[in-house]
């Protein structure tokens, strides 16, 4: 029986789609395909994380303040392999962040707000025990 094995890409809309794509290689260091987007390839992060890397694919209730400061119904979080790291870049190219880092059983965290105003949740996924 068919079922949905994963997310296959996140597609939207931009004012000016290369140079919202050239702020991600700029800023987060994405590299770009041959068609302006962004690869991500399964086995890399499965390769980081062999029991922690995942889409989580949820709802939030209308309303939330999660997003926010965006006004956007939606936000991106992006899987990275070193968050000390990319804070550090951050910081290098004058990226301000939303909020501060915060830690968790499950994770790091830390937030952007790309040029079109969506919020980026950084998310560095922690190996469970066991």
């Amino acid at each position: 029986m068919a079922r949905v094995i994963g997310v296959g890409g996140i597609f939207f809309h931009s004012p000016d789609p290369s140079a919202l794509m050239a702020w991600y290689a700029d800023k987060l260091g994405l590299e770009l395909n041959d068609y302006g987007g962004a690869d991500f390839l399964h086995a890399d992060a499965g390769k980081a994380f062999p029991k922690g890397a995942r889409t989580i694919f949820s709802g939030f209730k209308t309303g939330t303040d999660y997003f926010k400061p965006s006004d956007k119904p939606f936000m991106i979080n992006l899987m990275i392999d070193d968050m000390d790291s990319m804070l550090a870049r951050l910081k290098e190219k004058d990226v301000p962040l939303e909020g501060e880092p915060q830690d968790f059983d499950y994770g790091r965290f830390a937030w952007v707000m790309d040029p079109d105003g969506t919020k980026i949740e950084l998310w560095q996924p922690i190996e469970p025990a066991g």
